[in-house]
């Protein structure tokens, strides 16, 4: 089930509205060195972005909204740096939580966040506990997150099923891969924005992004808003998805 374009106003007529979307969040520092400010005030000013974002997101009635807020590498950040992004953390799920309940979102966090401070991981929890049964927007957060070491985790599983007689080799699909993933139970991304001008995927959603259509924006994450949002849409709706077949033009 797609979302009716008629709810999100001039895409009337336009091609299927994403189902799921995923963004990477760049460009924090940036913005901040560019205004002579220190990175911590970039960063809050990115959690702000995140709010508009996922406003946007409810307003147009997305289903899914994938953000990565903190990678695995991301420990190779200053401690003072790593200090306050874990404080942003705590505030925004204790600020907003109440908020995004209220809005019927459903809160998922991929990555090994269980591994993180006792206060942090219990936070996460709760919000996913909360809002586990909510049936609008489905926010998925992936903090303390890196798609190898998640792939890694699933492939060890799955080898251990195999080993305790559980699975036998020829009963390994790519389904079956998908379903020990952390992201399991959540469509892959039609579409994945990246900002601030970068073009990788930075070890995010590696299996999942296998028919992903890609948008990177010049904007950094802190000026990221709904237009940005509806115009990397609008871009998406502009493409023609052939999944490893032909196109609709060249088969006809």
């Amino acid at each position: 089930m797609t979302v009716e374009s008629k709810s999100v106003t001039g895409f009337e007529g336009a091609p299927p509205f994403p189902r799921h979307i995923a963004i990477i969040m760049d460009g924090n520092g940036r913005w901040a060195a560019e205004r002579g400010l220190p990175r911590a005030e970039g960063h809050r000013k990115g959690v702000d972005s995140v709010r508009r974002t996922v406003e946007a997101s409810i307003d147009l009635g997305l289903e899914y909204l994938t953000i990565y807020s903190f990678s695995s590498e991301n420990w190779s950040r200053p401690d003072h740096e790593i200090s306050y992004l874990m404080g942003l953390l705590k505030r925004f799920i204790r600020q907003d939580l109440a908020n995004l309940h209220e809005h019927n979102v459903r809160i998922r966090v991929i990555g090994e966040y269980k591994a993180l401070d006792a206060e942090i991981a219990g936070l996460i929890e709760d919000a996913c506990e909360l809002t586990r049964a909510n049936t609008g927007l489905n926010l998925t957060v992936a903090f303390n997150y890196g798609s190898r070491e998640e792939i890694r985790c699933a492939v060890q599983k799955i080898a251990q099923s195999v080993k305790d007689g559980v699975l036998e080799p020829s009963d390994i699909t790519t389904g079956l891969i998908a379903s020990y993933l952390d992201a399991a139970n959540i469509p892959d991304p039609d579409l994945l924005i990246r900002t601030s001008g970068e073009m990788r995927l930075s070890n995010f959603l590696l299996w999942q992004c296998a028919y992903t259509e890609f948008v990177f924006v010049d904007e950094h994450w802190p000026d990221f808003d709904r237009d940005s949002l509806l115009r990397a849409i609008e871009t998406y709706q502009g493409r023609e998805r052939r999944f490893g077949g032909l196109s609709a033009r060249t088969s006809s």
